[in-house]
């Protein structure tokens, strides 16, 4: 019994040393090519017209085209922007936008990465009664 618990024992230490020995520790390096992280979000209404923002969040300088499309495929606004770091609003017209997804196109000029985005519309009428007591 004594044999078999020391064998188990000089296992137990076999493998945690050899889970330590080929274990590969992955460190970031940030040397490597720059990733544009990009945000857009309603951050409300304006006149009762819809505002976005969009947070182009990066650390070199690039140049950016955001396009604005319909559900088929129609341009309502398109324009290119350049610098580091850069942060847009938009307010969209609400009678010109139907319920249908409309889709945001972000595209990166330096790094070829194209980020999508889609923003989905719905209405709804909420109506909240309340009775108090009032003595």
């Amino acid at each position: 019994m004594k044999k078999a618990m020391r064998n188990f024992g000089f296992i137990a230490i076999a493998l945690v040393a050899l889970t330590f020995a080929f274990s590969n520790t992955a460190l970031a390096n940030e040397e490597g090519p720059s990733k544009n992280v990009t945000e857009l979000k309603f951050i409300g209404n304006k006149e009762n017209q819809p505002v976005f923002e969009l947070n182009l969040k990066s650390t070199v300088e690039d140049e950016y085209t955001v396009t604005f499309r319909d559900e088929y495929g129609n341009i309502l606004y398109a324009e290119k922007f350049k610098g580091v770091g850069l942060s847009k609003k938009f307010m969209l017209k609400s009678d010109d936008l139907s319920d249908a997804a409309l889709n945001v196109v972000v595209k990166s000029k330096k790094n070829g990465t194209t980020e999508v985005y889609s923003i989905n519309r719905s209405h709804t009428y909420v109506e909240e009664t309340t009775v108090n007591k009032v003595k």
